[in-house]
């Protein structure tokens, strides 16, 4: 009898112990899996192009580089920019021209510019494809998108700045008028000059028979000038010129090429052709900038309200 209570009991504890028993299984999957984090050169070369989206800039400071890009791009240490809308999507094959070479290291771009020679910037990610660069040194930090060549949309970016395309030239003349609609005052205008820098809206006209160089121009008026957006059509504008002594002149606005836009006057009813002459292509190296022209300054305006660049708005 004690010697089956004593075998019971060896069996109870030996199935406890087999009850108890857990394999433990290694997932070597889980360990092979695992990735480094992104140095900020391989995040920086992740995307072809890095639209600078203006509007969400945070910080009352101003980087100009950065204030004047459409897209920049981080190639090898070469830094390259899309400062125009002429010939965006093809010049540099996509990339536009070089501005300057960067240096990135420990999530810092440290940047020398052609022209505004050192800064320097912390990188943030914010998701997969947005970064922030922040610059300590003006307390500014300013919000890039990252996109492919192949889908990045050119012609979005081109209609959705047409102010600054205009800015472009240093004068647009007027290369044709339709033989229909009725006289009107605009007929007498033979130039158009789009002011960029300042409050970025002023323009001037020119009565200067055709043909006559843009140097030589003598602006008979100014005023202010506004491009808006007609519903539903992507590529049609409208032009206002607000002029300082008399009424305005409204149009709608289409874009044949790089160099010629037409003018459509609703009240005569007449159609008109500008072509762009001086072209400006900002930031060429060696280009010599006169400061008597609309090429004296050109820079992208931030059409949200500006506020306060703290750790909360920037990185919540």
């Amino acid at each position: 009898m004690k010697t089956i209570k004593l075998l019971s009991g060896f069996a109870l504890i030996a199935l406890l112990f087999t009850s108890c028993y857990t394999e433990v299984v290694v997932d070597d999957y889980a360990y092979n899996d695992y990735q480094e984090p992104m140095s900020v050169n391989q995040l920086l070369n992740s995307y072809d192009l890095w639209y600078v989206d203006i509007n969400e800039t945070i910080g009352y400071g101003e980087s100009p580089f950065l204030q004047m890009a459409f897209t920049i791009s981080f190639r090898n240490g070469n830094l390259f920019a899309n400062n125009n809308l002429v010939g965006i999507g093809s010049q540099g094959n996509g990339y536009g021209i070089q501005i300057g070479y960067y240096n990135a290291y420990d999530m810092i771009l440290d940047i020398d510019h052609d022209i505004d020679g050192y800064d320097s910037f912390d990188v943030y990610q914010l998701d997969y494809n947005t970064i922030e660069l922040y610059n300590p040194f003006n307390d500014t930090s300013y919000i890039l998108h990252g996109y492919q060549r192949a889908n990045f949309d050119y012609d979005y970016v081109f209609y959705d700045n047409i102010q600054y395309f205009l800015q472009e030239y240093e004068a647009w003349e007027k290369t044709y008028t339709s033989n229909y609609g009725a006289l009107n005052e605009f007929d007498n205008e033979n130039f158009l000059q789009f002011l960029s820098g300042g409050n970025d809206n002023s323009f001037r006209s020119s009565q200067d028979p055709e043909g006559t160089n843009p140097n030589n121009l003598y602006w008979d008026y100014s005023g202010l000038y506004g491009v808006n957006d007609v519903s539903g059509n992507m590529y049609l504008k409208t032009l206002t010129l607000d002029y300082d002594y008399f009424d305005n002149e409204f149009f709608e606005l289409s874009v044949i090429n790089d160099q010629r836009v037409e003018l459509y006057h609703p009240s005569s009813g007449t159609v008109y052709e500008f072509t762009g002459r001086g072209y400006i292509q900002y930031l060429k190296v060696g280009q010599d900038i006169n400061k008597n022209k609309t090429s004296a300054h050109k820079k992208r305006v931030q059409r949200t309200k500006k506020k306060e660049n703290t750790r909360e708005n920037t990185r919540a």
